[in-house]
């Protein structure tokens, strides 16, 4: 790991079907050989990506987000539902060769999410990793984690909550029974937390914490997206991540 040379893409903005495009994007440069890479990013406008097996439909509720101008998007990576709020969250994406990383996938998780870790401390917030995936600080989650391998490329990426409104993640995500979503949002403000509720910082502030944890005993140089992977991020979106046939397939 320490031998590598990273690309560090720095924190961008993009709507939800190009976020997912340009993992995909990067994932292939990076099996022809473009350095492993670290990308931080937002979502403009916020949205909701659902888990690559998970019924859109049974998860997401479709009216509520279109009268929200909330983008809806599958992802290529397991794992449930979720909602990305531009202004509550910092998501980044690490991409490289699967040898770098370890075989076992929760050993790979806690590599990953460890930089997480580094970078949260530098904020004075002391977090451990919560295996499979997740991310805690006193009992409550901070940063969820997804992964997938494909070609010998693992793509890991994971959101931060620097922010969270949870009243407006169940207005659009779908609650399997109206009777208890007093009880689940109740339940989720218990189990869920955010940088806010331990550091008075920015999300600026928030995310070049990060940037220093990810990149901590790392070479790397910053980059940006080479033309033929913005090239090939447009084309993902137009072929697959904009149509219904990717995102309604389940």
């Amino acid at each position: 790991m320490k031998d590598a040379k990273w690309r560090v893409i720095q924190l961008q903005s993009h709507n939800a079907f190009m976020n997912m495009a340009i993992d995909e994007a990067v994932s292939e440069s990076v099996a022809k050989g473009q350095y492993p890479t670290i990308r931080f990013y937002k979502w403009l406008p916020s949205a909701v990506s659902v888990g690559y097996f998970q019924s859109l439909k049974d998860e997401v509720n479709i009216q509520n987000c279109k009268e929200l101008g909330i983008d809806i998007i599958r992802r290529r990576t397991g794992g449930g539902a979720v909602y990305h709020s531009n202004r509550g969250e910092i998501t980044y994406s690490v991409i490289g060769p699967t040898k770098l990383f370890p075989k076992n996938i929760i050993e790979s998780y806690q590599v990953i999410c460890d930089w997480i870790i580094l970078g949260l401390a530098k904020l004075g917030i002391k977090a451990e990793f919560s295996p499979i995936n997740d991310i805690i600080v006193k009992g409550k989650k901070i940063s969820g984690n997804a992964q997938t391998r494909r070609n010998n490329i693992l793509l890991q990426h994971g959101t931060i909550l620097f922010d969270v409104d949870v009243d407006k993640m169940f207005s659009v995500l779908n609650v399997p029974d109206e009777k208890i979503k007093d009880k689940l949002i109740k339940d989720v403000k218990e189990r869920v937390t955010r940088v806010l509720d331990f550091k008075k910082v920015d999300a600026q502030k928030t995310y070049e914490a990060l940037l220093d944890g990810f990149t901590k005993d790392k070479s790397f140089e910053y980059g940006d997206l080479t033309e033929v992977e913005l090239l090939r991020a447009k084309e993902l979106v137009r072929e697959r991540y904009s149509k219904d046939d990717w995102n309604y397939m389940k």
